[in-house]
């Protein structure tokens, strides 16, 4: 037992270690092309969604608009996709041999995170050509967002058939009191909770605050796989996780790209299937809480503006609030950092205490 979980102790660091290598060494190179490109928006936004004026945003964030690359987000999930398949061509070249052992594609764990992440991700990457090409008929350009719903639901059906269907999920654990069968209405579930972590996309909006503030919520899953046996998953996570923290070098302050849609729709959706795959769905909302709270700024000022008609916050989401009352961007990023990394340990906490009592 001790030499197996030493095994796989060092598989997961030595794929953390792999995938910051990749993802550091192709940084430069996408960086390069994205500027060769200028692959940013060609005119600042200047209005939301519901077609409201945005001076607050525009003055804070106009020039970086189009100035700083999108599409960093293709650092993230190019290096997954090169190390998982990589290694499990390895494993397939020398199948007799302990790299073999290093692959963890595996279909009852991995191979929908994977899926949904890759699928999510190059949606993504489609709205963002079309927001650089100034083309669509959205906020700024890119795929209207009805359609973008649209794409994400199929994603999100397609998960939750392959979860009803081919593994056999029909129960959702209530912490502090134990599994309750929901039968067919976890394919609704799965759906709802998979356009609940989408709409969380809009944390990246400040150098070095989207890579940061998931890093930790991953970290946290990753743990609670682990415990449950879910070796490959914890694997995947962890190839994940070094992929943003190579990606956050460069995307601390001063930002050298920004991860667009191309990375945070991947990265936000494919959370839904995890918290799923550990039955850990009602502790998502305190592990990322600060993505909560991030959204939940964006629903209530639309719900504000439309019912009271007038703002709760300066601006939404919440950390332009703070940018608008005068703190420094840096000063709110690593403060969300904090908050992150302590509601992902609160999270757990609650987690292994839901487990002794």
């Amino acid at each position: 037992m001790y030499f197996t979980h030493a095994f796989l102790i060092i598989k997961i660091l030595s794929l953390f270690v792999l995938s910051f290598v990749i993802a550091f060494a192709m940084a430069p190179i996408l960086i390069h092309f994205l500027y060769k490109y200028k692959a940013w928006k060609k005119k600042p936004r200047e209005k939301t969604f519901g077609g409201e004026e945005t001076p607050i945003f525009t003055k804070l964030h106009g020039q970086k608009e189009i100035s700083t690359p999108r599409m960093g987000g293709i650092l993230i999930w190019a290096t997954v996709l090169l190390v998982t398949l990589g290694v499990f061509a390895l494993s397939l070249i020398f199948p007799e041999t302990r790299l073999a052992k290093f692959n963890f594609l595996s279909r009852s764990q991995t191979w929908l995170p994977f899926f949904t992440l890759i699928a999510a991700s190059i949606l993504g990457l489609v709205d963002d050509i079309m927001v650089v090409r100034s083309k669509g008929k959205y906020v700024g350009g890119g795929i209207r967002f009805k359609i973008r719903l649209a794409l994400i639901s199929l994603i999100a059906l397609v998960g939750a058939w392959w979860f009803y269907f081919k593994l056999g999920w029909t129960s959702i654990y209530i912490p502090f009191y134990g599994n309750m069968e929901i039968d067919g209405l976890y394919i609704l579930l799965f759906i709802i909770v998979m356009l609940a972590t989408f709409s969380s996309g809009v944390v990246d909006g400040l150098d070095g605050l989207s890579a940061g503030v998931l890093s930790p919520i991953f970290a946290a899953l990753g743990v609670i796989a682990y415990t449950k046996g879910l070796y490959d998953l914890t694997a995947f996570i962890i190839v994940i996780i070094g992929a943003l923290i190579a990606y956050l070098w460069f995307n601390i302050h001063p930002a050298k790209f920004y991860m667009g849609e191309t990375g945070i729709m991947g990265l936000t959706v494919v959370l839904a299937v995890i918290a799923l795959l550990t039955n850990t769905v009602l502790f998502l909302p305190i592990i990322a809480f600060v993505l909560v709270m991030e959204s939940g700024s964006v629903i209530l000022q639309l719900l504000s503006k439309k019912i009271r008609k007038k703002k709760i916050f300066l601006s939404a989401p919440i950390h332009h609030h703070f940018e608008a009352l005068g703190w420094p961007e840096t000063q709110i990023t690593m403060r969300f950092w904090i908050l992150s990394a302590a509601f992902s340990g609160l999270g757990l906490v609650l987690y292994f205490l839901s487990k002794f009592f």
